[in-house]
């Protein structure tokens, strides 16, 4: 198996994983147009892009926590950590929308899920990035 099948098929795992354990709840929410659209910018992209989210995603977490710990959501580096984050969403929507943006945060928030897994940058972290993101996306 080559390199390039190699990582079409992480890729499609990728997919797949998320389907299983969210795919009913996405598509009754956002409909089956947009998650398709989703899966196919997963698909499509390249190795050097995958990296790049990963990149953005490592940057967004040591960003976040240490704007967390200064404690103010409408510092500069909190507004950064926004921006990555916006950064890292447009890899996997279609379109950006200040509203979408709000949005998604106050999901990280109200979703048990969501809620861990940015608090395990540090407790209160989800509450912290939404609390940035609606001054960053006014």
């Amino acid at each position: 198996m080559s390199d390039r099948e190699k990582f079409e098929g992480f890729k499609q795992n990728l997919i797949d994983k998320n389907e299983a354990q969210y795919g009913g709840e996405i598509r009754a929410k956002y409909g089956d147009d947009a998650v398709d659209r989703s899966h196919v910018r997963m698909k499509d992209m390249t190795k050097e892009q995958y990296t790049e989210v990963e990149h953005l995603s490592q940057g967004l977490n040591e960003m976040l926590k240490a704007a967390f710990e200064q404690g103010d959501p409408a510092s500069e580096l909190a507004q950064k950590a926004c921006d990555l984050h916006k950064q890292w969403l447009c890899y996997f929507w279609e379109s950006y929308s200040e509203a979408a943006h709000r949005g998604v945060t106050q999901m990280y928030v109200d979703d048990p899920r969501f809620t861990a897994h940015y608090d395990k940058i540090a407790p209160g972290c989800a509450v912290f990035l939404r609390d940035a993101v609606l001054i960053y996306a006014k």
